[in-house]
């Protein structure tokens, strides 16, 4: 089951960049544009974390953490272009669990988000191991077993075998592979 993830976002190209990127990584996201109800829809999503902006049409994203906390413990991660320390401290103690500023290096964001879920469901599938067909694949040693064999990859090798199972069942193009890469 792929972790569900709640984009909170109102500029659009962010909004579809940010889920475009995640999905391509496994994640299932989802977001909405009513912004006036967006704490009741966030959480009716059930997702297993949020990413929220703080400058938001209605509700600024301070008031949203402090709503969103007030009826789950769901991880917040604040990802705003606001970068004092008076915004990230405010985010902190209204709840928030983790603070990125934009712009972000993507590839940070996503080990932040695979940290925060970590601590906050450490009783979920190991996420560091994929099974398929037989084939087990270790993210973290960057390991292959089939057959009673394991074999080391390289991370190339290892991007683009997460890439296919995280995709299986699907044609993956070589540009898509290219692209992840």
């Amino acid at each position: 089951m792929n972790n569900k993830i709640f984009i909170i976002e109102d500029e659009e190209k962010i909004r579809l960049e940010l889920s475009t990127f995640l999905n391509r990584y496994g994640y299932e996201t989802s977001y909405s544009t009513d912004f006036e109800n967006i704490v009741d829809i966030s959480l009716k999503e059930e997702p297993d974390i949020i990413l929220l902006d703080i400058n938001l049409p209605y509700y600024d994203g301070y008031y949203i953490c402090r709503e969103i906390r007030r009826k789950s413990n769901v991880p917040i991660i604040v990802v705003t272009s606001r970068d004092s320390e008076v915004d990230e401290l405010m985010s902190m103690n209204l709840g928030a669990d983790d603070f990125v500023t934009k712009p972000y290096n993507t590839q940070i964001l996503l080990a932040r988000i695979n940290a925060l879920l970590k601590r906050a469901y450490p009783n979920n599938s190991n996420m560091d191991v994929i099974e398929y067909n037989g084939l087990t694949l270790n993210i973290l040693s960057s390991t292959i077993e089939y057959n009673q064999k394991n074999i080391e990859l390289t991370k190339n090798e290892l991007k683009i075998l997460y890439y296919l199972l995280i995709n299986k069942g699907k044609i993956v193009s070589r540009v898509d592979i290219m692209e992840y890469l």
